[in-house]
């Protein structure tokens, strides 16, 4: 069983800012002559880094609700310019689309089993995308979907 992180998408209001951001790291890291993923620097460091690399996410939330994921490929620590220990969290180039899962605000990131992590809005029967973001907000907060 996959271990994700889950963590405020800070600055985006939409999914369509995180692919926007993501797209222009991608960019960025191939013009570097590297992998063409992106990344999120975070100053704590996983503890259970072998569990989230065995097929685990980052889970972004939105505007207060769990609405796409990125597949994590790779952590890596380092110690920045003023000498305090941070880490990348190195992302999948793709962003998938979640069902909506509110969410309070909270500091930093957290783990999230299989079991608590939405489902991809791909594999819902009747795919799900179809429906407007605001109406599958309000639903998702009723608990009806």
């Amino acid at each position: 069983m996959s271990l994700h992180l889950i963590k405020l998408c800070v600055g985006a209001e939409s999914i369509e800012d995180l692919r926007e951001w993501v797209s222009r790291k991608a960019m960025a890291a191939m013009a570097a002559g590297l992998e063409p993923h992106s990344f999120h620097t975070t100053r704590m460091v996983p503890k259970r880094v072998e569990e989230l690399l065995e097929g685990g996410s980052l889970y972004w939330v939105i505007k207060g609700s769990v609405q796409a994921r990125q597949p994590l490929i790779g952590i890596e620590t380092f110690t920045d310019g003023e000498g305090i220990g941070r880490c990348n969290l190195l992302l999948g180039p793709e962003v998938i689309e979640t069902e909506l899962q509110p969410r309070r605000a909270f500091q930093g990131w957290r783990y999230l089993t299989d079991k608590d992590a939405p489902r991809d809005l791909a594999s819902l029967s009747g795919g799900g995308s179809e429906m407007p973001l605001e109406l599958r907000r309000e639903l998702a907060e009723l608990g009806l979907l």
